[in-house]
């Protein structure tokens, strides 16, 4: 069973998406939240396969609500379902870390479709958003590597550079060892390097370290 969490501020819709989800006989719906810091709680309490999450909600917005998410998961996989295509929502909530992107105004069965999806490591995204994304790529040329790093990412680096093994990191920054080498092994992937040691040599080569 596919297990899913889904958090959005609308009763209706919620009431709607979980009534289709759950007729699948491969998915369950194990948990609903109306807001982004009862989603966080959840998510990370019941590790569900799929969260569903809207973007503008009380207490928390999906943005937040998923970063924070993917901070403290980094294997969380979400999936933003909204009404939202602007700029402001579409390219906030993938850089916070969802995976896939739909609309609210999807047929029942693409939401469906897309949790299967995603659940198999798949990204779905909306034909409008995967325009969106392919022109924002051609107008952003990333000059540097590290310009590819996370503020998280670049804070473990650091931490890398000082000699710290991955428990000292992790002790120092209060995520688990296993989140510490997920972001390592991140690192080193956009710093395109091998190990440790060059990623050290990249940060001074780099003025990330003085």
């Amino acid at each position: 069973m596919i297990k899913v969490l889904f958090v959005d501020d609308h009763e209706m819709v919620r009431i709607g998406v979980t009534s289709y989800l759950s007729a699948q006989p491969d998915i369950e719906v194990v948990a609903e939240a109306d807001n982004g810091a009862r989603g966080v709680e959840l998510a990370l309490q019941l590790r569900p396969d799929i969260i569903l999450m809207d973007l503008v909600m009380k207490e928390m917005d999906g943005i937040e609500a998923t970063r924070r998410i993917i901070e403290a998961w980094p294997e969380a996989k979400v999936i933003i379902v909204t009404s939202f295509l602007d700029d402001e929502k579409v390219y906030p909530a993938l850089e916070a870390g969802a995976t896939s992107y739909m609309l609210k105004t999807s047929k029942a069965s693409e939401i469906v479709n897309a949790v299967r999806a995603t659940f198999a490591g798949q990204t779905v995204l909306e034909p409008e958003v995967t325009g969106k994304m392919m022109t924002k790529m051609r107008q952003k040329k990333v000059k540097h590597p590290h310009e590819q790093l996370t503020e998280r990412e670049i804070e473990i680096l650091l931490l890398i550079a000082e000699g710290k093994t991955n428990q000292e990191i992790a002790d120092t920054v209060f995520i688990s060892l296993k989140t510490v080498k997920v972001h390592v092994s991140n690192i080193l992937g956009k710093l395109e390097v091998n190990d440790r040691t060059q990623a050290v040599i990249y940060s001074f080569k780099h003025g990330l370290v003085k």
